[in-house]
């Protein structure tokens, strides 16, 4: 008996560990979905570095007390499963999202960014935001644009001075 109990601290250790190092973590309710679903949703989530479990709900609510984010206890009803981010914010909302516009059954819950409890409608709009490459790529256009400028002007100026010479 105590094998078992000494098992389910581990889990719940375990848990808490990864709600810790995770930038984001995303609660789902699966069901519905069917297997070959699941295993795709799984893929791309594999794909960009995210970590997808299914883990118990009474073992999750102890591992989020301890992680200090018992907000979530609410959302933890039914079957759910948890995608947990450690590299990239926007990535796992931004799947989940594009996954569950496409697959109704998918129902995003809850989440955790950055250790602060969201809601469904926060993690929608996380995942409507651009990027980490695209937000960098928009930071550079801003920035190279005075310099673009500045070479134009004085490309303008030159072509002036050569045309007055002629």
């Amino acid at each position: 008996m105590s094998a078992i109990i000494e098992q389910k601290k581990q889990i719940v250790v375990e848990i808490a560990d990864k709600f810790k190092a995770s930038q984001t973590a995303v609660v789902v309710d699966y069901r519905g979905l069917t297997v070959s679903e699941v295993t795709e949703l799984r893929k791309q989530l594999r794909d960009a570095g995210i970590e997808f479990k299914v883990y118990k709900n009474s073992l999750t609510r102890r591992a989020a007390e301890a992680a200090e984010i018992a907000g979530l206890n609410e959302s933890l009803t039914g079957p759910n499963a948890i995608a947990f981010s450690t590299e990239d914010v926007v990535a796992p909302a931004k799947i989940l999202n594009d996954f569950a516009k496409k697959h109704e059954a998918l129902e995003i819950k809850a989440g955790v960014i950055e250790g602060n409890i969201a809601t469904a409608e926060e993690i929608k709009a996380l995942a409507e935001l651009p990027s980490r490459e695209g937000l960098l790529s928009m930071l550079l256009s801003v920035l190279q644009a005075p310099i673009r400028n500045l070479a134009l002007a004085a490309k303008a100026v030159a072509d002036q001075k050569e045309e007055q010479g002629a």
